[in-house]
């Protein structure tokens, strides 16, 4: 346990000094700093700004300090911060100007992506009209700060609506408050919003995350580009691949376990003049079923969630993503398409190429790489943050 400064701790402005290796972390440009590497802290309350030491006593920067999280360092700056609302303004205003330059053809992408824009612990997307967001931690759960985020995305953006979106695990680990997710400021929680030429629903109060999958928006239009014939999007929750395909496709069908989910897949095609099939199925089950029954497809789309939350959980994963694989190769025809996705960050770029290869083995098919791919621009990648990258989805062209 971190030992206590000696002395009128209660009047000390906080402050924690890091074991060599917490120190070395930050000084290689990686944010966290997990709480077996705090050394020595004086009376730190939840979410305070903190400074930052080194063993020696050498000042390494701000963080945020979170009391509960194992995570308990989150840097906010190489320097001294004074005013950490006027801080966390400014790095949202900035966000914003960086995605200007970057998103093209939607008014739908994240506008800020935690530690990616220097904001660790807070999630924004923006659906057209709607801005929507997640607070993560207990320094972004503070009321002065709470109060910089509405302000500036009002000021910023106009937008008719501001919803947060609670995840209730999240803010029980970091000994928050119960909330209900909901209308923080505005009139309006709904929206339609357009991503590559589709409509598309949005309901700030339903869905998961904060109520899309816009990391994968390039992704959706790069898998339309290859798609044709009979396609199968399994997992295809609000069906983005799926109407992304429909244009060069003869036919598309949708699969997800969530009845909701496929509700307003069928709005969502509803929008745009498509007619999809949309099935409500376990599509472990049935890709195995369709696999042994001989169904044939000509693309075939494999977007999951996450299958590793944890470490330990990679093994199980690994085996999970093989069997998916193997099913849908099964049911290609012969210079047929693969969209296989992963967003497990404990699974690398490594684990999942060599996973979708060994599938490839033992379904004796072969595979042409015709993109590697990761999330979307508006969700950019720190080089020295690998947490940042955890999107990886690859299209094959998939031979006999």
């Amino acid at each position: 346990m971190p030992k206590k400064r000696a002395g009128s701790a209660k009047h000390a402005e906080p402050s924690v000094t890091l074991s060599l290796r917490g120190a070395n972390r930050l000084q290689a440009r990686h944010p966290w700093v997990y709480r077996s590497d705090i050394t020595e802290a004086n009376d730190i309350p939840p979410g305070s700004v903190v400074r930052v030491h080194d063993p020696r006593g050498k000042f390494l920067g701000t963080a945020l300090y979170s009391s509960s999280s194992q995570i308990a360092i989150r840097m906010i700056s190489h320097g001294s911060v004074n005013d950490l609302p006027g801080l966390i303004a400014e790095r949202i205003r900035a966000a914003i100007a960086y995605r200007k330059e970057l998103v093209a053809n939607t008014d739908a992408y994240r506008i800020v992506f935690s530690e990616a824009d220097f904001l660790p612990g807070l999630i924004v997307d923006r659906y057209n009209d709607v801005v929507s967001l997640q607070i993560l931690t207990q320094a972004m759960d503070a009321v002065p700060v709470r109060e910089a985020i509405v302000r500036t995305l009002r000021e910023e953006l106009h937008p008719a609506g501001i919803v947060e979106r609670v995840e209730a695990r999240i803010r029980e680990l970091e000994q928050l408050p119960a909330l209900p997710s909901g209308l923080l400021w505005g009139e309006k929680s709904s929206s339609e919003f357009r991503m590559n030429g589709i409509g598309f629903h949005y309901d700030g109060r339903e869905g998961q995350k904060t109520g899309a999958f816009l990391d994968q928006r390039e992704n959706y239009a790069a898998a339309a580009q290859y798609a044709h014939g009979e396609a199968l999007d399994a997992f295809c929750y609000q069906g983005r691949f799926a109407l992304h395909m429909a244009e060069k496709c003869s036919s598309v069908t949708g699969v997800d376990s969530s009845r909701p989910a496929l509700e307003m897949a069928e709005k969502n095609a509803t929008l745009n003049g498509r007619e999809l099939e949309w099935m409500e199925a376990n599509a472990f089950d049935l890709l195995r079923e369709y696999a042994a029954a001989g169904r044939h497809y000509d693309t075939v789309v494999l977007d999951p969630p996450a299958f590793a939350k944890t470490k330990r959980d990679l093994e199980k994963a690994l085996r999970g993503y093989k069997e998916l694989n193997l099913r849908a190769m099964k049911m290609l025809r012969p210079g047929g398409i693969l969209v296989t996705c992963s967003c497990s960050f404990h699974v690398s770029a490594a684990d999942f190429l060599k996973v979708v290869a060994d599938a490839a083995q033992d379904a004796h098919k072969s595979l042409r790489v015709l993109e590697n791919r990761g999330a979307a621009k508006d969700h950019p990648m720190l080089l020295n943050v690998p947490e940042t990258s955890y999107l990886q989805c690859l299209i094959l062209n998939v031979s006999d």
